[in-house]
């Protein structure tokens, strides 16, 4: 059943995502020919286009289904429990000081190790 339903939402698409396309090459080829104009009428242009093409595109299938992922999504970042400031600064903390160590350590491997390679060398 979502096969048909995919098959009837998509009849448009592909029409849709040309439209898209086309809004946006206006958007560039358009930018490029009124280069002397202000570059603030230019912006407002270009968003204004981008909002045009962005509407037209969430009326596709798969834009609809990007929709509903970008709102099921920020649902799931509102259930997220975000550490606190001081156990930011604590984990923060740690991995610096690990970070320091291994590298210490790094360091010292690759000094033996090139005191070696130089004694057997000669």
């Amino acid at each position: 059943m979502n096969a048909k339903v995919d098959s009837e939402g998509s009849k448009f698409d592909s029409l849709k995502w040309v439209v898209v396309v086309a809004i946006v090459a206006v958007g560039v080829v358009g930018n490029s020919v009124y280069a002397d104009q202000s570059l603030f009428y230019r912006v407002v242009a270009l968003i204004v286009l981008a909002l045009v093409a962005g509407f037209v595109s969430l009326q596709t299938a798969k834009g609809k289904a990007f929709f509903t992922l970008f709102k099921e999504a920020k649902q799931e970042i509102r259930k997220v429990v975000w550490p606190t400031r001081q156990e930011t600064a604590q984990t923060t903390a740690i991995v610096v000081v690990v970070v320091l160590i291994v590298g210490l350590m790094l360091w010292g491997l690759d000094s033996l190790l090139s005191w070696l390679v130089s004694g057997a060398i000669g």
